[in-house]
C-alpha cells in the first residue's frame, strides 16, 4: 500500500455479528480489510433497471439553516439494511499452534493427535449486517461485495414497517467491491442518482446507513477529496473521500449530496480503533452504475483491455525519458498480439491522452480503459522517443487475471554483475520458467536470484524473481549480457526494464555515493 503503516489482510476475520469489516492495526493505524470471495455470477442478460438519473450538478446556493430534514425524509426509504447469514465451523486447533515458533517447542502438530472426526467444531451460523441502496422501483439494490460475500442467505430490512424480504445476489464485483441484489417486489422508493464526476471538494454530503446495527443513521460532512486511490483495498480505486461519519455497518450505504441524490456507495474507512476518525471512502456512483449495468446485461463485469503494463512516472524516470514528472502513464511492457501491440505502442512510450481525455497518471488510464466496453475504438496520444504521436486501436476484453505462484527460483549459473552491486543473476532455464510460470513468448532476460537489502538496486525496487529484460535500452538475453552491459555503467545511473508477476516496469538505479576514502 502507498500509505506507510497501513496493511490489508484478507485472511483476518472477525465474527460478522459485530462488524462487516476486518481491521488490522499496525503502528496504531488500521484500514478496513475487505474480504475477497467472489460468488459466481448467475445473472443472464436482461433489461436494465429504470434509474432516476439527474446529471445536473448540485445547487451550491446557501443551504437553509433549518437543517436537512426534508432531504433525509426523501432519502431514508431508499436506504435498507442488508442481513447476511452463513454456516461456518470452528477449528479446535489452539491458535498458538498456528505459529511455527510455538510448534517447535511442542514438538508436534496438535491436529495430528486429534481424531479426524473431532478436528473441526460443530457448524454454527454467523450473521452480518450492512447497508444497501434501492436504485429502482422494481427491486434492484446496490451494496458492497464484502457485505454479502460467501453468504448462504441474504435478506433486506426496511426502515418503514420493519419488514424483511429475501434477496437474490444478481452478481458481485470484488474488483470494485460492488454487489447487485434484487428483491421480488414493486412500488419501492428509489433514490435519485447524480453524476459523481460533477462533485467538487468542499461539497456537502450526507452518509446514510446502519452503523453497528443501531438502526438507520444519518451523518453529515463534506467531500474531502475525489479520485483517491493507491491503497490496495480493491483493484479499481477512484474513491470519494469524506469526513461524514462512516462506521462498521455503513458498508453499502448511501453517500448523497445536499439535494438527496446518490453520489457514492460507502465502502471503507481508515481507523485506529474500529470507529470513524474522519477519513471514509465511497465508490463513485458512476463506477457502481457501470458495474451494475454490466452485471445485469452480461451476467458479469466485462472490462476493456489494452494489453500494456503501465507504471507511474517518478522524477527519476521523468529524467530518463525526458518527460514532465508525474504526467501521463509510462508503458513498461506490451502484451504480444494485444490491442496496444497492434497499434504500435512500445515499452518506454508515455501515454498522455485517452480518447481526448488527459491521462493524469497510470491509475487514471487503467480506470478509463477498464470502464470502456470491449470493442470500443480508442485513440491515444503518446510520447515516443520524446516525439508526440497519435495511434488508434480497438480495445479487447480484459482476460481473467491469473497470478503466477512464483517461489524463489533456483540459482544455476549465478553471476554477480560488477555494475549492479549486490545483485546476483542467472539464466532463464526450463526449471525456472516452470517455477515462475513464464509465458512461452518470453525468451530473453536474466532472473534475479539474489539481492542485498542495502544495495541501490534493492532501494530502487529490484527483487528476487524479477527478470531483467533491458539495461539502458539494451536488450538482455542472458545473465552474461547483464554482466557485460553493467560493466559499462559502473558508477553511473542505470535504467532497467524488468518483468515480474505484476507485469513489466522500468526502474532507475542510482549509483552508490562515493565515500572520501574512494576519492583518495
Amino acid at each position: 500500500m502507498s500509505l506507510p503503516g497501513y496493511r490489508l489482510d484478507s485472511g483476518l476475520r472477525w465474527p460478522i455479528v459485530h462488524t462487516n469489516f476486518a481491521i488490522l492495526f499496525r503502528c496504531g493505524l488500521g484500514v478496513i480489510a475487505l474480504w475477497s470471495c467472489n460468488p459466481p455470477f448467475k445473472a443472464g442478460a436482461s433489461a436494465l433497471p429504470r434509474l432516476n438519473i439527474q446529471t445536473n450538478p448540485v445547487s451550491r446556493e446557501a443551504t437553509a439553516l433549518s437543517g436537512f430534514a426534508p432531504v433525509v425524509k426523501q432519502v431514508a426509504p431508499s436506504v435498507v439494511t442488508i442481513y447476511s447469514t452463513k454456516m461456518v465451523r470452528e477449528d479446535y486447533r489452539n491458535p498458538l499452534l498456528n505459529d511455527p515458533f510455538f510448534r517447535r517447542f511442542f514438538g508436534q502438530d496438535e491436529e495430528e493427535e486429534m481424531p479426524r472426526n473431532r478436528r473441526r467444531g460443530r457448524p454454527h451460523q454467523e450473521q452480518g449486517i450492512g447497508s444497501g441502496v434501492i436504485v429502482s422501483s422494481d427491486g434492484y439494490i446496490l451494496s458492497n461485495n464484502h457485505v454479502v460475500e460467501d453468504a448462504d442467505e441474504v435478506t433486506v430490512g426496511f426502515v418503514e414497517g420493519g419488514n424483511r424480504l429475501k434477496a437474490k445476489v444478481i452478481g458481485t464485483d470484488p474488483q470494485t467491491d460492488i454487489s447487485v441484489l434484487k428483491i421480488q417486489t414493486t412500488n419501492l422508493t428509489p433514490v435519485a442518482i447524480a453524476d459523481s464526476t460533477k462533485l467538487q471538494v468542499g461539497d456537502l454530503v450526507l452518509a446514510v446507513g446502519n452503523p453497528f446495527g443501531v438502526g438507520q443513521t444519518v451523518t453529515m460532512g463534506i467531500v474531502s477529496a475525489v479520485g483517491r486511490g493507491g491503497f490496495g483495498i480493491v483493484d479499481y480505486e477512484d474513491f470519494i473521500q469524506t469526513d461524514a461519519s462512516i462506521n462498521p455497518g455503513n458498508s453499502g450505504g448511501a453517500l448523497v449530496d445536499a439535494q438527496g441524490r446518490l453520489v457514492g456507495i460507502n465502502t471503507a474507512i481508515v481507523s485506529g480503533g474500529g470507529g470513524n476518525v474522519g477519513i471514509g471512502f465511497s465508490v463513485p456512483i458512476n463506477m457502481a452504475r457501470m458495474v451494475m449495468e454490466r452485471i445485469v446485461q452480461e451476467g458479469k463485469v466485462v472490462r476493456g483491455y489494452l494489453g500494456v503494463y503501465i507504471q507511474p512516472i517518478t522524477p527519476e524516470l521523468a529524467r530518463e525519458f525526458n518527460v514532465a514528472a508525474e504526467a501521463g502513464a509510462l508503458v513498461g511492457g506490451v502484451s504480444p498480439d494485444g490491442p496496444a501491440a497492434k497499434a504500435g505502442i512500445q515499452p518506454g512510450d508515455v501515454i498522455t491522452e485517452f480518447n481526448g481525455t488527459k491521462v493524469t497518471d497510470s491509475r487514471n488510464l487503467r480506470l478509463m480503459v477498464a470502464q470502456s466496453k470491449p470493442g470500443t475504438k480508442a485513440s491515444f496520444k503518446l510520447l515516443h522517443n520524446g516525439k508526440e504521436k497519435t495511434v488508434t486501436t480497438t480495445l479487447g476484453e480484459l482476460p481473467t487475471e491469473k497470478l503466477a505462484s512464483a517461489g524463489a527460483p533456483g540459482r544455476p549459473s549465478a553471476r554477480q554483475p560488477e555494475g549492479l552491486a549486490g545483485v546476483e543473476v542467472s539464466d532463464l532455464d526450463a526449471k525456472i520458467r516452470r517455477q515462475m510460470n513464464l509465458p512461452p513468448d518470453m525468451r530473453g532476460g536474466a532472473v534475479v536470484t539474489g539481492i542485498e537489502a542495502d544495495s541501490p538496486a534493492y532501494e530502487a525496487g529490484l527483487r528476487v524473481g524479477d527478470i531483467i529484460l533491458e539495461i539502458n535500452r539494451q536488450k538482455v538475453s542472458s545473465a552474461r549480457d547483464v554482466v557485460e552491459i553493467s560493466r559499462k555503467i559502473k558508477g553511473n545511473r542505470a535504467l532497467l526494464r524488468v518483468s515480474s508477476r505484476a507485469g513489466s516496469r522500468f526502474i532507475v538505479i542510482e549509483p552508490e555515493p562515493t565515500s572520501d576514502k574512494d576519492k583518495e
